[in-house]
C-alpha cells in the first residue's frame, strides 16, 4: 500500500507507486526529502511525476517487483523500499542507506558506464567515476547549454533560476552566442 504524504514527510523519503487515477507509475517525494526543500520551487508541495512508459518501462518495473526483487531479498526482511540489495552472510539488511547507494551507483558507473577500450565494455568514452548527485550537475548544465534558459534548467533539477544562474551560469556565456547563431541560421535557411 502506498504511504500517505504525511508518512513520507516524516520519513523524509519519496516513493514510487502505481497511480490508479493516472494509470501509471508515479514518483511522489515530499519537499522535506530534498536538500533544497526551502526553495521556492517546491512551495511546500511534494514533487510528483508520472513516469512515461518509454522503452517498456512499466513491464520492467512489473518484472522487478513480481520476480526479481524477491530473489534479491531472499530470506531477509523486506525493508519496504523499491530498491533493495542482495543480502549476504556479512550483511543481512537489504535496505540502502545513502552511503551504500552511493557505492552501488559508483560501482555500476565504473563497470558499465565507463568505456574500456581494452575490453570493449562500457558505454561512454571519457566518463569518470561519479556519484548520483553529479547527475543533477550534468542535467542542469546540459539543459542550460541546449536552451540557454535558467528557468528550464531549474525545472529539471527542482530548484530556482537564481540558484542555477549562480552555480551553473559559468557554462553559458559562450553557449549563448552559439544558441543565437543557431537560431539565426535556422531563420536564414527557412528564408532561402
Amino acid at each position: 500500500m502506498p504511504r500517505s504524504e504525511r508518512q513520507l514527510a516524516d520519513l523524509k523519503r519519496g516513493e514510487l507507486r502505481w497511480s490508479d487515477r493516472d494509470n501509471g507509475w508515479e514518483v511522489l517525494i515530499p519537499s522535506v526529502a530534498f536538500k533544497n526543500s526551502d526553495s521556492s520551487y517546491f512551495s511546500n508541495k511534494p514533487y510528483r511525476l508520472i513516469l512515461p512508459d518509454l522503452a517498456d518501462l512499466y513491464r520492467y518495473i512489473d518484472d522487478y517487483i513480481m520476480k526479481h526483487r524477491a530473489r534479491l531479498l531472499g530470506p531477509a526482511a523486506d525493508p519496504g523500499t523499491f530498491f533493495v540489495k542482495t543480502v549476504k552472510v556479512s550483511s543481512k539488511d537489504a535496505s540502502y542507506d545513502s552511503m551504500k547507494f552511493y557505492e552501488a551507483w559508483r560501482l555500476t558507473i565504473q563497470r558499465f558506464g565507463i568505456f574500456n577500450p581494452y575490453t570493449g565494455r562500457g558505454v561512454i568514452k571519457g566518463l569518470l567515476p561519479h556519484g548520483p548527485h553529479n547527475v543533477r550537475d550534468v542535467l542542469a548544465t546540459h539543459i542550460l547549454k541546449k536552451t540557454g534558459s535558467y528557468e528550464q534548467a531549474s525545472y529539471a533539477i527542482q530548484d530556482t533560476p537564481d540558484m542555477v544562474a549562480k552555480h551553473y551560469g559559468r557554462f553559458l556565456p559562450f553557449d549563448k552566442a552559439a544558441l543565437a547563431a543557431k537560431v539565426l541560421n535556422e531563420v536564414w535557411q527557412e528564408a532561402s
